[in-house]
């Protein structure tokens, strides 16, 4: 057994690019070692701003000696066919055997595959990779051919075992393999040689080289935490920011830095989304006043006045930075408190286009703040707050700070809105009408904000539904299903009596509602499949009247999932299928419809006069239920007949001689189908 070491050591990765390329970098090598035959038992890849590294444990010294027996044409067969066959297994017509068998003689040939040095196979797969390693972007520099995502200056390839190292020689575009590499840029430039792994991980950390990304986001957060708390302060979480630092430095050195006094002021969120996006700095925030007041960088190396240069550069940077944020934030204040106030905004947005075929962002606007105030009641909200916080949601996306930053877009027009005198509830609205934008997003629960946010998806769906601008498998460009799930979420999540075609056909746009309810159907199941409810079972509720009130079909599913998971309800399913099959056979090629309910009276055994009462007691709890949208105890009380029925069909015949009888009995399995229509289809339930 032997262990392998690789390195591809060059000019900096992207940080975003990191993560993919150590497990592309593992997946490339192990799939095309093993497909040759090289098995291991265990591989690891690591990744740094100037390397990919991957390690491989417990690999053979060799691939084995395979023998494969190949059964050809018979011995007789045309001469064409037999060349044919021998070209296949690259052999000669001498290394064929001839077998006696039932169909005749038949040539078999044995294919004898001798296995092959590790190092062979490494340099081989090794190679491969490198020419076509998967990176989004690559390029080219010198005179080479090889494409790599930036000049690759050396590889280590090495296999080590107990009685020592040797390496694997390979040469990639001129780039000929070694044992050496090197440490951190500044702090360990020159060149050193390993021997395996353990002492490649060891040489790199006195080389100020961290090789593990997760060590080196561990590092980053304790002594920025650290640093924070010896302060009085906290870091402001950022888990993307903190992957991404981590993939910037090889040797991360934190420092805390000062945000000078006059920024102090500007909303947290502008601080923060500033020093993130233009500086990769983490934000400090101080508990007791909420602002944020200090920032965290991440130096890749340490300095003789502990990065006190460093810091005084970045501080320089930022005040210049945030100059411009604080501009921004007080032209876009002056507006908002002007006499004019947010409609100067709204304005501009008439030379905004929304989409080609619907119209402006103004126009946008003026759709939304109709279908809001259509929506208000529906939603417990104030009609003329639902128009009014309609009317400058987006307002703020004619500002300077959402110009600068658009990922800001609502947060601002909420402060905006509160600048601009407007009331808590319609600047909230501004805000939180965008949401939820993912699946694990809180929905809006102000009733003003939750009219807002329906009414931007409802026009949304219904908008590109009457262009014609539909998904299609994966493609989605105008995020419909994200905008579908929205509107289920926040209807369902509010418990809201939202009617679909009602809304559609107050929308501006003339969309078909049957169709854009099916889509809300279908994306409705996806959501419930995720919470254990199953299609067939959403598929019988929908079939119900009421069909376009989300929040009532899903209270229907749950109920009738819960049902059908008891024994009772399992079998109940049963009964019905079996009292439905017989009357199918019995309607079958007639006019006549057992949906009488059938009487009492002509009932000649126990079982019988039991389920008549049985049917009476459900329905006297089952209809008056179903009109409070009580499922869960109409379910039961249907679950409830499973015994009387069950002994009704082990004892009583329902085809008999006799015709008024068995006319009757029929009549009885109607008003079980009845009763159970009341509540779903259960003819679309499997099972």
């Amino acid at each position: 057994m032997a262990d392998l070491l690789i390195e591809l050591f060059s000019e900096e990765i992207p940080a975003r690019m990191q993560a993919r390329a150590a497990d592309d970098l593992k997946k490339l090598m192990t799939d095309g070692m093993v497909e040759a035959g090289l098995t291991y038992a265990s591989a690891a890849a690591f990744a740094t701003p100037r390397r990919l590294c991957l390690t491989v444990e417990g690999l053979l010294d060799a691939s084995p000696r395979t023998v494969e027996e190949r059964k050809g044409p018979k011995a007789d067969a045309p001469e064409k066919a037999i060349e044919g066959f021998l070209r296949g297994a690259g052999l000669t017509r001498d290394d064929l055997e001839e077998r006696d068998t039932p169909k005749g003689a038949i040539l078999f040939a044995k294919i004898v595959k001798e296995g092959r040095p590790a190092a062979d196979i490494i340099a081989e797969v090794l190679e491969q990779t490198i020419r076509n390693f998967p990176w989004p972007k690559s390029m080219r520099w010198g005179a080479g051919t090889l494409k790599w995502v930036r000049p690759l200056h050396s590889i280590l390839c090495i296999v080590s075992r107990e009685d020592g190292s040797e390496v694997v020689p390979l040469d990639v575009d001129g780039i000929v393999s070694g044992n050496s590499t090197r440490g951190h840029r500044f702090l360990a430039p020159d060149a050193f040689t390993v021997t395996g792994f353990d002492d490649y991980a060891a040489k790199l950390k006195r080389a100020f080289v961290v090789l593990d990304s997760s060590e080196r986001r561990d590092a980053i957060w304790h002594d920025a935490t650290n640093m924070a708390f010896a302060s009085g302060m906290e870091v402001v979480e950022d888990a993307g920011l903190l992957a991404e630092v981590a993939g910037l430095v090889e040797w991360p050195v934190v420092l805390m830095g000062r945000i000078g006094d006059d920024f102090l002021d500007l909303p947290p969120e502008v601080l923060q989304t500033s020093m993130r996006e233009h500086q990769k700095f983490f934000s400090v925030r101080n508990p007791k006043t909420g602002r944020i007041e200090r920032f965290v960088t991440v130096a890749n190396r340490t300095t003789a006045d502990d990065g006190a240069t460093i810091l005084a550069g970045n501080e320089k940077v930022l005040s210049a930075r945030l100059a411009d944020a604080k501009f921004f934030w007080d032209n876009d204040l002056r507006i908002a408190k002007s006499d004019v106030g947010m409609a100067a905004w709204v304005e501009n947005l008439k030379n905004v286009t929304f989409h080609n075929k619907l119209g402006t962002q103004a126009e946008l606007i003026e759709r939304m703040a109709v279908l809001a105030r259509e929506l208000a009641p529906m939603v417990g909200a104030d009609a003329d707050a639902a128009e009014q916080a309609a009317k400058i949601a987006k307002a703020d996306l004619s500002s300077e700070m959402v110009y600068e930053f658009p990922e800001l877009q609502g947060l601002m027009g909420r402060y905006y809105a509160l600048a601009a005198g407007m009331s808590e509830e319609v600047a909230a609205a501004a805000e939180e009408h965008y949401a939820p934008l993912g699946p694990s997003d809180d929905v809006p629960t102000a009733p003003v904000s939750v009219a807002v946010a329906l009414a931007e998806k409802i026009d949304k769906l219904t908008g590109f539904w009457a262009i014609d601008e539909k998904p299609t498998g994966s493609k989605d460009p105008f995020a419909l299903r994200r905008a579908a799930l929205g509107f289920i979420r926040t209807a369902l999540e509010n418990d809201l009596t939202v009617p679909v075609r009602q809304v559609v056909a107050g929308a501006t746009h003339a969309a078909d509602a049957e169709d854009l309810l099916s889509f809300l159907h279908d994306r409705l199941k996806v959501y419930l499949k995720d919470q254990g409810i199953r299609h067939d079972i959403i598929d019988a509720c929908i079939a119900m009247d009421g069909n376009d009130d989300l929040t009532l079909l899903v209270k229907r599913a749950r109920a009738l999932s819960d049902t059908l998971k008891t024994e009772d309800g399992a079998n109940l399913l049963q009964a019905f299928k079996r009292a439905n099959n017989i009357l199918s056979q019995a309607e079958a090629g007639t006019n006549l419809e057992y949906s009488h309910g059938g009487d009492v009276k002509f009932a000649e055994t126990d079982e019988e006069r039991a389920l008549f009462a049985a049917l009476d007691q459900a329905d006297s709890v089952i209809a008056p239920a179903m009109k409070a949208q009580d499922f869960s105890t109409a379910m039961s009380a249907l679950a409830s007949l499973r015994p009387t029925l069950d002994a009704f069909f082990e004892a009583v015949q329902i085809n008999t001689d006799n015709d008024v009888v068995r006319r009757n009995r029929l009549n009885l399995l109607g008003r079980i189908r009845t009763i159970c229509a009341s509540i779903a289809d259960l003819t679309r339930i499997d099972g």
